[in-house]
């Protein structure tokens, strides 16, 4: 039988079953309630649906803004080698 993969592929398989997990243990802790594990990868694939854009996109603005950084203090020390000749 073919691997059925739902939702958003952006993890992985042990990655998706922690979270699958996580989230069936916080139903029961928190909330009291039981779910199973269609329930659960629902809720994984809504919110990955929902915040994993703005995730990513932080991060990207992040790399950019540490990237500026970096090419600045090179741009800096590439400006001292040509003064020293």
């Amino acid at each position: 039988m073919k691997n059925i993969r739902r939702g958003l592929d952006i993890l992985t398989e042990e990655a998706r079953s922690r979270c699958i997990k996580e989230i069936i243990g916080y139903f029961q802790d928190e909330r009291n309630e039981t779910i199973g594990i269609i329930a659960a990868e629902d809720v994984l694939d809504f919110f990955l649906q929902n915040i994993a854009p703005d995730v990513y996109n932080k991060a990207v603005e992040d790399t950019k803004t540490l990237l500026k950084k970096q090419l600045e203090g090179l741009d800096f020390e590439l400006d001292l080698l040509k003064k020293q000749k």
